[in-house]
């Protein structure tokens, strides 16, 4: 893929909004188009954790949708985008996607996604895990789809929470083919 991509940027209701807007920046850094959509609980969340609110969140993306719009142009497998990402993904709506209830925006986008054979991201966030959650898990990995919970990594000695974010974002890029990603890897202990 090339450096340039589309991508589609869920933002839901879980802990972790850093994660999505940290993404965003990234994304637009990269030269990369974005599509946004965040369910209200995610507005929340990202006003509690981030002191944003829904504007100037969206005002992050090229392009918003408010979850209602079920006829926007992410709905549809004819709009050709390279990628979806939910950061962070609740439960709620892992278990909407491993359903196939497409009963949102968000969820549309993220059903597109599977059934057009694109590459779909959960970023996960919940502990500890019920069989639900794992059922509904193993579900969205049948599918084609990437559960990747955002777990630090700690052999490169992070020193702050941003170096975390950007660790799990770099990953993130680096799996949907941003050209530009820069994840941290790692070389041995040699």
């Amino acid at each position: 893929m090339g450096a340039a991509v589309r991508v589609v940027v869920g933002i839901t209701g879980a802990t972790g909004a850093a994660y999505g807007l940290r993404l965003l920046e990234r994304l637009r850094e990269t030269g990369s188009e974005t599509h946004l959509v965040v369910s209200p609980a995610g507005v929340l969340n990202v006003h509690h954790e981030l002191g944003l609110d829904r504007k100037t969140l969206e005002a992050r993306a090229d392009v918003a949708y408010a979850p209602g719009d079920v006829g926007a142009a992410i709905a549809s497998g004819s709009f050709e985008t390279t990628a979806m990402v939910v950061a962070p993904c609740s439960m709620r709506t892992l278990a909407a996607v491993a359903h196939g209830l497409s009963d949102n925006l968000l969820t549309r986008a993220a059903d597109v996604a599977l059934k057009e054979r694109r590459r779909l991201v959960l970023m996960v966030r919940e502990t500890p895990l019920n069989l639900a959650h794992l059922r509904n898990m193993t579900a969205v990995t049948e599918m084609g789809g990437i559960v990747f919970p955002p777990l630090p990594a700690f052999y490169h000695r992070p020193q702050s929470i941003a170096e975390l974010i950007d660790d799990s974002v770099e990953r993130v890029l680096a799996l949907i083919g941003v050209a530009a990603a820069a994840p941290r890897s790692w070389n041995g202990l040699g």
